[in-house]
């Protein structure tokens, strides 16, 4: 598994990427192939997120739960769909009603694949990083948790300060693991539509995060570059 992964978080993973959870998560995935189960998304993507943003950039951490699960839709960054994706997950769906409502601005609607976030230091962390197709949190307990367990608390020990977004109850069980005072953490109800209503909502979020960088003398981002050219 560790040839997956960019060598700036191989040296961050080196005691997951050595122990007997590893081997078993290892075990686990080849299993499912060999049973013949499609696995989201593609292998190539298992580490997307750590491809975009190398640990020492990470100024944000948006935290998920496990891939989507249908046809064409994971891309290895939590909410993320490619491009022109239809319809879109409908909790992706709230996430650009809400920074539309949050900046009051216009963007182009076909955009979803949020790697323009990724590109300046978001990190969109699933908490598990493959699923089985159409069977949603079928890979949880599998090791997964573990390894990003570690990626959190890595961060969790970054010196710079880091604004960890916490979305549900799901997410929102790591905070255990987030205990460095000068680290800033937003939380609030899952943008799914089963929950949306009841606090994500009127949130604003983004101008949150903003606001915190911006106290700290960091550079904010720019959350309608939602895609990269």
């Amino acid at each position: 598994m560790d040839h997956l992964i960019p060598a700036s978080w191989r040296f961050v993973l080196k005691e997951f990427l050595d122990s007997d959870s590893c081997r078993g998560l290892s075990e686990f995935l080849s299993r499912e192939r060999a049973l013949g189960r499609t696995i989201f998304p593609a292998e190539k993507n298992w580490f997307r997120a750590f491809f975009e943003v190398p640990p020492e950039r990470v100024r944000v951490v948006i935290l998920g739960q496990d891939p989507y699960h249908g046809e064409n839709q994971a891309m290895g960054l939590s909410f993320a769909v490619p491009n022109g994706l239809k319809p879109k997950p409908p909790s992706l769906k709230n996430i650009l009603k809400e920074l539309k409502t949050d900046l009051g601005v216009e963007f182009d609607e076909g955009l979803s694949d949020l790697t323009g976030w990724a590109k300046q230091g978001v990190l969109l962390l699933n908490t598990v990083l493959t699923v089985r197709a159409h069977e949603p949190l079928s890979h949880q307990n599998q090791g997964w948790e573990e390894l990003t367990d570690q990626i959190l608390q890595h961060l969790n020990g970054r010196k710079q300060k880091i604004v960890f977004v916490l979305w549900g109850a799901y997410a929102g069980k790591k905070k255990s693991l987030l205990t460095a005072a000068h680290h800033e953490i937003i939380e609030t109800p899952h943008p799914s539509p089963l929950s949306a209503y009841r606090g994500f909502f009127g949130s604003k979020p983004f101008s949150r995060i903003n606001s915190i960088l911006r106290q700290s003398d960091l550079e904010q981002i720019d959350w309608i570059r939602i895609t990269e050219p």
